[in-house]
């Protein structure tokens, strides 16, 4: 049994160093600078968020999750974003900066539009736990080196935009670097837009209930990763101080969403069902997140 663990471990590594997971947590269809550097200073406010996901829960060594993010308006045209991740998976470990960029336009009165560049340096180490026993063999390069860490940097490229604040839209160009190396490695013609992010909502909203309704869709293909598409459901109550949402992921998952508003704080609850057979043996995935503006945005209504 420790020999098929190890052996997950050094597939993981593998394929953990080389694919950088833009979509950990599933609340981006809230936080859209989760997934999208364009998105940094969009609401020209500021906002601290924690993210917390407990991936598989009662699954032994199951992936556990902690970001903590801040991402606001520096002046009327330049945002910034800091993000700080960590995560476990057995003896695997993942520590993960990134800086979001981004450079805001208003086409039109109702009209917005966000450019964005982040960049991002990970860090992913084996416990040393891993090597106990005759299992481990000295020649393995992977695990090896993995003891003593393994870095590398990433980028990517954003655009975010907005009309009447109801409708958004945004594209992300994931892995720049690592397309880009491989293309010097390799001499192969990889498209370096081949891994992208979309996403796209609308939101309906009707005053006399106090109600809003938001459907969205996200799209992505990301290196050593399936492709993936989500179609997500928000509803809003009284004013969105009550939120709740459904999710349906082509990689056979549905997730629940529930969510409230006080004033400046948000706290937000997702719980994911797999339809896949692995999902007997785990009671499903877990998130929570806590949001806080600094500085609110005014409404027109407020001057």
């Amino acid at each position: 049994m420790k020999k098929f663990l190890i052996a997950c471990l050094a597939c993981s590594l593998s394929a953990i160093s080389y694919a950088q997971d833009e979509a950990i947590f599933s609340q981006y269809f809230i936080s859209p600078i989760l997934i999208n550097p364009a998105a940094a200073g969009f609401e020209d406010g500021q906002r601290l968020q924690l993210n917390a996901r407990g991936q598989w829960s009662g699954f032994v060594d199951a992936p556990k999750t902690y970001a903590v993010n801040y991402n606001g308006a520096m002046g009327p045209s330049f945002g910034l974003g800091l993000g700080i991740l960590t995560e476990t998976a057995a003896q695997l470990s993942r520590t993960r900066v990134q800086l979001n960029y981004a450079f805001r336009f208003k086409v039109k009165d109702k009209v917005k539009i966000s450019a964005g560049f982040s960049t991002r340096y990970e860090q992913l180490s084996l416990d040393n736990s891993a090597t106990s026993g005759s299992f481990f063999d000295q020649a393995d390069d992977i695990i090896f080196n993995a003891l003593n860490g393994v870095g590398n940097f990433d980028a990517s490229l954003g655009v975010f935009g907005s009309v009447n604040e109801t409708t958004y839209m945004g594209l992300t160009i994931n892995n720049l670097v690592k397309t880009r190396l491989d293309q010097i490695v390799t001499e192969n013609q990889q498209n370096l837009l081949e891994f992208f992010t979309f996403q796209f909502g609308h939101k309906v909203t009707v005053p006399d209930l106090k109600f809003t309704l938001e459907p969205s869709l996200m799209i992505r293909q990301i290196r050593d990763a399936p492709f993936q598409m989500d179609l997500n459901m928000k509803a809003g109550f009284l004013d969105d101080q009550l939120i709740t949402g459904l999710s349906y992921r082509t990689l056979g998952t549905v997730g629940l969403l529930l969510g409230t508003r006080l004033n400046a704080f948000y706290l937000y609850y997702s719980y994911d069902l797999s339809f896949q057979r692995f999902q007997r043996y785990t009671a499903g995935s877990h998130e929570i997140s806590f949001a806080f503006d600094l500085k609110k945005k005014k409404k027109p209504s407020d001057k």
